[in-house]
This record gives structure tokens, sequence and C-alpha cells, in this order.
């Protein structure tokens, strides 16, 4: 029964580490069929781990704005740390705000990329993929 109860401890710290290391592996598979480049909703990314994570997360609320984080933890980070809630539009390089961005899948283990508009977007990725293309 000790054993048990330490193997349940062990598995929840893991959970609970990983989801606080900003460094996670999100390499998962996600439930529905994006790709890179395409704009994903905004509810399904964890904007704690910058992540697609392909299934709604848990809304959070602040300052009037609506954020979106995978676990617990990242409902204290969203309020807490402005890096959670704020990210630079790699276009423009300005500042902007997560709950009102674009976002995008940047690549194949799911990560995402914000944008202040739908322009920025557009140019972002079809520099990036003629650059792929030739």
């Amino acid at each position: 029964m000790k054993n048990i109860l330490l193997g349940i401890l062990a598995f929840a710290s893991v959970i609970l580490v990983s989801c606080n290391n900003p460094q996670t592996d999100n390499t998962h598979t996600a439930v529905t069929a994006f790709k890179i480049g395409d704009i994903v909703p905004n509810d399904q990314v964890c904007m704690v781990n910058n992540a697609y994570m392909g299934k709604k997360q848990l809304e959070v609320q602040h300052e009037g704005k609506t954020y979106y984080g995978c676990c617990e933890n990242c409902q204290v980070r969203i309020p807490q740390e402005e890096s959670a809630r704020m990210a630079y539009d790699p276009v423009s390089n300005k500042l902007i705000d997560k709950a009102t961005a674009v976002i995008a899948i940047s690549d194949k283990n799911d990560n995402v990329v914000y944008f202040e508009d739908k322009a920025n977007y557009e140019v972002f990725f079809k520099k990036k993929f003629t650059l792929i293309s030739n």
C-alpha cells in the first residue's frame, strides 16, 4: 500500500514539475489535424508553454481578458507572469497580448507563434515557406 501511494505521489510530482518548467517538451499528438502554419483556436493553446494542445484549455481571467493554460499551475502563473500573457510578434517585433493574438502552429512539436494581426501571420508564413521551398 505504501509503494502505491509513493508511486501516485511521484507521478503527480512529475506532472506538476513538467508544467512548471518553461522548457517543457511539447511533443504530443494533437487531436485535430492542424499542421505547421495553421491558425489554431486560442482556447486550445497553453499560453504558458506556448503549445497547441488539441483541446480546450483552462480559462484564466486577468484584467478583463481571457487567457488559457493547461493545468492549475498555469492558472497561477498567468496572472503573475507577464511572459504568460505577452509575446513578441516575429514580423513587427511588437510586444502583443496573447489574449487577442492570432496564433499559429510554428513547428512539428505543436509549438505556437503569436501575431498582432492576420497580415503579419501571412507575411511570416509566406516568407518561411518560401525559404523552405528554395
